[in-house]
């Protein structure tokens, strides 16, 4: 553990100690100090903690703090305590946890569930903290039988002694909450796992979802509950200029109608008549700035921007020198879209907003923020906001952000009554966080072989964070903005430069699943291949031959996986080779493409087939991936995650373009809006993980991006057509050369 102050007082260090409803409870606080921590030479992080409760009746809890949308923290982590605690892992509950500084995110510096951080931030803390529980447990029962805790040990959940002693842990439980905490707590070896890396564990909450007991956010029902439908400014940036709601206010099970900060909501005994009845509304909108915004004038923009140098994030060597030196310079640029979030289950929250207190429940991904925008929104103050977190029919990052929840705290508060507010699709789909549509720019000097000699990079794109968090955008470069090529892994012995210009179009941008990695390690993988087909080389060879061997750092953000990621690429390059059935010759109009991408500490190597129509409709037959993702706390649902990247990524690369035309979005559902189709799906799947017993690395976002260009160079292969504008339609495929 790195950056642990060394010097808390007890009180400090067990924030909350004592029993609870009669047993134990643990949870670990660090005093307030960096949000970010830093990997030390095992990988493992200081950061804030979680918590454990121990019940007289023998119930063990764990408090999740990162928000279930599917990607498995609400048994993987409960997992990692299990663990060491020697517990039945079905045996436990699970409860999410409310927002609090013990329950920060180290390695986003909030209660924040993204960046494919809930297990990495989780993989030391919350075994420490199973482990921590088991020994303050076995001491209590050494205590009361007057024994040497070595002569104890547990199982399934029971300390047991010399001469068949036997207590269990709910007997336990008010004793150890009395004893110290141990300062140093030795966790098992992997060798010694036994649910960790059980890949026949089902997920805990599989159960509640089949038997429709599971809360999500849209499930919610309060006593006294009204329904809410709102209407919005379809204009981007618009707003309410005046509305008649006469015919809307005498629909027979209306409350109320309200004006809010964003739109007018309609407040009934039922969604259906909330909705029937704002529809009813008549509503003049004030346009605002983006009245006039088109995709022409938006492209030209971004153009236009793109011509400026930017700022620097990543340099060595002397550039200009390289490529004068060049025997041959290629150059390339690459156009990729806005595209949506769109979870399947909507943007909703319920909020009950009183004279001094605010209940907010509602599926989010970061509770931390909610008090705080909730009591600006509404007069309260944050320790006056009560928000309860709710399963999520999806996230992807749209719901890192909490507008919808100011939304329906300034509803119920202006109607007077807790209110469910509901968005549909088309609200949703309409008044998203989008992705942003970007440049990207390169020229490659190559020597006469083709070997990469000097790199030119320079993208222009809309800057996520300078309007969400703006402290964290330094020198003009945002670190979210430069990720997925910032860790760029390849040698150019001459020099490279990379630069980014940022470039506000008045669309809104949010983080979407795997963020800029979706943007740079698209273009640069496509490029990449670009360089081996101009060279006369094989594509996956010629990118081990490049592979720098020695390099661990992302460059500008100083996030480091660590080890090197030369080998781990050139193992997964080399093992995709021989599970795909790389070069094997394929009727005409099939190929196959590469590619491959480190980010959030995990290494995947993918090759896609697909077969391309001589009208360049393409059918993607097969998904091979190779994944380095260290040690698997949950096989099967890292097999999930991988999938749900690639059938997510498919989506975007293939159909995903949203486009906006007098100041509003075109999209509006899914018939406007395509996503895969499951007869769409690559026709076979093969997902191969490395064994490794090294710190976890992140599933839930890295396939995402690099399914995309591989995609792009199995389309080239079949084709020979090189797509460099996305979505890859048939007529960005016909256009391009």
């Amino acid at each position: 553990m790195a950056n642990i102050v060394k010097n808390e007082t007890r009180r400090d260090f067990l924030k909350v100690s004592g029993t609870v409803a009669g047993g134990l409870a643990l949870g670990f606080y660090l005093p307030s100090g960096p949000r970010m921590a830093q990997a030390d030479a095992g990988g493992g992080y200081a950061s804030p903690n979680a918590w454990v409760r121990i019940g007289l009746d023998n119930v063990v809890t764990i408090m999740v703090a990162r928000s279930e949308m599917g990607q498995d923290v609400y048994t993987s982590m409960p997992m990692l305590v299990a663990e060491e605690l020697e517990v039945d892992i079905n045996k436990i509950k699970v409860e999410f946890a409310p927002p609090a500084e013990v329950y920060i995110n180290a390695l986003l510096g909030g209660q924040l569930t993204g960046g494919s951080t809930s297990v990495r931030d989780a993989w030391e803390k919350l075994r420490k903290a199973g482990a921590s529980a088991r020994m303050m447990l076995i001491a209590a029962a050494a205590d009361d039988w007057g024994v040497d805790t070595g002569s104890c040990k547990v199982k399934d959940g029971v300390v047991m002694g010399p001469g068949g002693k036997r207590a269990s842990y709910g007997s336990l439980a008010a004793k150890a909450s009395q004893m110290e905490v141990p300062r140093d707590v030795p966790l098992k070896p992997a060798s010694q796992f036994k649910i960790v890396g059980n890949m026949r564990q089902k997920r805990l909450d599989t159960a509640a979802k089949v038997r429709g007991t599971a809360q999500f956010g849209i499930d919610t029902r309060i006593p006294g509950m009204t329904y809410a439908a709102v209407r919005m400014p379809p204009m981007i940036g618009g707003k309410v200029a005046s509305y008649d709601d006469s015919r809307a206010k005498n629909f027979p099970g209306v409350k109320t109608v309200v004006q809010y900060s964003r739109g007018v909501a309609v407040v009934a005994e039922d969604y259906w008549t909330a909705k029937k009845a704002a529809a009813t509304l008549d509503i003049r909108w004030d346009a605002g700035p983006n009245a006039n915004l088109d995709m022409r004038g938006l492209w030209q923009g971004i153009e236009q921007a793109s011509a400026q140098p930017g700022a620097v994030f990543r340099e060595h060597g002397d550039t200009d020198a390289g490529m004068m030196n060049a025997a041959k310079t290629i150059t390339s640029e690459y156009r990729l879209p806005f595209v949506s979030h769109s979870p399947m289950e909507p943007m909703n929250t319920t909020a009950d907003v009183r004279g001094d207190k605010a209940t907010i429940i509602t599926p989010t991904q970061f509770q931390q923020l909610i008090p705080h925008v909730v009591a600006g929104a509404t007069g309260l103050k944050p320790e006056q906001v009560e928000v309860i977190t709710t399963f999520l029919g999806g996230g992807f990052g749209r719901r890192v952000e909490v507008d919808y929840a100011i939304d329906a705290a300034e509803i119920s508060k202006a109607a007077g009554m807790p209110v469910k507010m509901v968005w549909s699709r088309e609200d949703d789909m309409t008044h998203d966080s989008y992705r942003p549509a970007g440049i990207y720019k390169f020229t490659a000097g190559v020597d006469s072989s083709g070997k990469l000699q000097a790199l030119r990079f320079h993208s222009t794109s809309p800057s996520i964070s300078s309007r969400l968090f703006p402290s964290v955008v330094k020198d003009g470069i945002d670190p979210f903005a430069v990720e997925g090529i910032d860790n760029f892994p390849y040698t150019a012995d001459a020099g490279l430069r990379f630069s980014y210009q940022m470039h506000d179009t008045g669309v809104t941008v949010g983080y979407w699943r795997a963020v800029s990695h979706n943007l740079n390690a698209v273009a640069l993988e496509s490029f990449i291949d670009e360089l081996a087909t101009a060279a006369g080389k094989d594509p996956i060879q010629y990118r081990i031959d490049m592979l720098d061997m020695g390099s661990t750092k992302h460059q500008w953000s100083g996030l480091s996986a660590g080890v090197p990621v030369g080998p781990r690429m050139k193992r997964a390059l080399e093992e995709v080779r021989k599970k795909s059935g790389w070069g094997r010759k394929l009727p005409k109009g099939r190929g196959q493409g590469v590619a491959v991408m480190e980010g959030y500490n995990t290494v995947i190597a993918m090759v896609a087939e697909v077969t391309v129509s001589s009208g360049y409709d393409v059918q993607i037959d097969k998904i091979t991936a190779v994944v380095d993702a260290g040690t698997l706390i949950h096989p099967d649902q890292a097999l999930a995650q991988v999938q749900s990247c690639i059938n997510y990524g498919q989506s975007a690369c293939m159909w995903g373009e949203i486009t906006v035309k007098n100041g509003a979005v075109e999209q509006n559902n899914f018939d406007t809006y395509r996503v895969a189709r499951i007869n769409e799906a690559p026709k076979e799947l093969n997902i191969h993980f490395i064994k490794s017993d090294s710190v976890p690395g992140g599933l839930g976002e890295p396939g995402t991006a690099v399914v995309q260009p591989a995609i792009a160079n199995a389309i080239f292969a079949a084709s020979g057509k090189r797509p460099r504008t996305l979505p890859y339609t048939p007529e960005n495929i016909g256009a391009s050369t």
